[in-house]
């Protein structure tokens, strides 16, 4: 996932992204959806190794940054 934000692989991001996805940043704010986080994540250019994760299906389900 890291790796793939870094490289700027939407496809490869999207793929490993479930639907509804939770994904809080740094600063406890919490983005939903596949569709909204996808869009925050694209004005990144880099993304840090959560503090929590949550897979569903195989899939990221809900992400957690760290400070």
């Amino acid at each position: 996932m890291i790796d793939a934000v870094a490289r700027g692989d939407e496809a490869a991001v999207r793929a490993l992204l479930h639907p509804y996805l939770h994904w809080t940043d740094a600063t406890g704010a919490t983005v939903r959806g596949r569709r909204n986080v996808l869009v925050l994540l694209a004005g990144r250019s880099a993304i840090g190794a959560p503090v929590a994760c949550e897979l569903r299906d195989g899939q990221v389900y809900r992400w957690r940054e760290g400070v």
